[in-house]
C-alpha cells in the first residue's frame, strides 16, 4: 500500500510542465515508498495529480511502457471477464431496475460496486443490437430468463420499426479516420470528423490531425476490420504504432459502401 502524496502539491502547481522525465521520476519514487512494487495507473494518478492525458498517447501508448522505462516490469493485468459473467452482470442489473439498464445506470453500478465490470470491459460485446443479440442466445442456453427475454423482445421489437422507417428514408454513412497525435495513431469511426477532431484535441495536449478518413455505410465493420488488422501494434483504447507501411495501407481505402 503507498505511504504518503508528497508529490501530490508538487505537480498540481507543475502540470504544465509535466514530461516523460518527471514521470519516470515519479513511478520510483512511489516504487521505493511502496517495498519496491512500482504503482498501478489508477494508484500513480491519485498519488501524484498527473493524469493519463499527460502521458497518452504521446509519450507512451501503455502504462505498462511507462514503468519499463522506469526499470521495472510491467504490472500483470487481471484475468479478463467472461462473456457470460458478463451477461449474467447485466441480468441482475435488469432485475434490480426492473428495465434494461442504460449506458449510465451500468457507469453508475460499477462506480458504487467495485464488482461490477468497468465501461470498458462491457465494449467486447458490441453495441446495443449485437450485445441484445448475444444476451438473447445466453438466455436461450440458460434456462429461468424468460423475463429477460421478454424485456429484450420489447426493445428490439420497437427499435427494428424505428430502424426500418429510418431506411426507407435514407441510408446513413459513416467515417473511419486515421489521426495522429506525436507519434502514435488513432482508428476510430464518426459520423463527423470536424467535430471529432475538437473533441480529441481538448482531451490530449498534442492535437490531432487526420490522415485519411474512408466513408462507409458500415463504419463498425470497416472499423473492426483495421483493429483486427493492426492488432499486434494497438496500445491503449484504439491507439497504435504504425509503420510508413501501415499508413499507405489505410490510405488506399476511399469509400466502402
Amino acid at each position: 500500500m503507498l505511504k504518503h502524496r508528497t508529490g501530490l502539491s508538487q505537480f498540481g502547481e507543475l502540470r504544465g510542465a509535466v514530461n516523460k522525465t518527471a514521470i519516470v521520476s515519479e513511478i520510483k519514487r512511489l516504487a521505493a515508498e511502496n517495498s519496491g512494487k512500482p504503482p498501478g495507473r489508477a494508484s500513480f494518478e491519485r498519488e501524484t495529480a498527473i493524469k493519463m492525458s499527460d502521458w497518452y498517447p504521446h509519450i507512451w501508448l501503455r502504462w505498462g511502457d511507462a514503468l519499463t522505462e522506469a526499470g521495472f516490469s510491467a504490472n500483470k493485468l487481471t484475468a479478463p471477464i467472461s462473456d457470460d459473467v458478463l451477461y449474467q452482470k447485466y441480468i441482475d442489473l435488469t432485475r434490480e431496475l426492473g428495465h434494461l439498464p442504460l449506458d449510465g445506470e451500468r457507469r453508475r453500478k460499477a462506480k458504487i460496486d467495485k464488482s461490477f465490470p468497468s465501461h470498458s470491459t462491457w465494449q467486447k460485446l458490441g453495441e446495443r443490437e449485437k450485445f441484445l443479440k448475444g444476451l438473447l442466445r445466453f438466455c436461450e442456453n440458460h434456462p429461468g430468463n424468460d423475463d429477460i427475454v421478454a424485456l429484450c423482445g420489447s426493445s428490439t421489437s420497437s427499435k427494428a420499426t424505428s430502424s426500418r422507417d429510418s431506411d426507407a428514408r435514407r441510408v446513413v454513412t459513416g467515417f473511419v479516420y486515421l489521426m495522429k497525435s506525436g507519434r502514435h495513431y488513432k482508428i476510430g469511426r464518426t459520423g463527423s470528423l470536424g467535430s471529432r477532431e475538437r473533441q480529441l484535441a481538448i482531451k490530449i495536449p498534442l492535437r490531432p490531425t487526420t490522415i485519411h478518413s474512408i466513408e462507409t455505410d458500415d463504419p463498425v465493420g470497416v472499423e473492426a476490420y483495421w483493429h483486427k488488422r493492426f492488432e499486434e501494434k494497438r496500445g491503449e483504447g484504439e491507439w497504435f504504432d504504425l509503420s510508413p507501411e501501415d499508413i499507405k495501407a489505410f490510405k488506399r481505402w476511399k469509400r466502402i459502401s
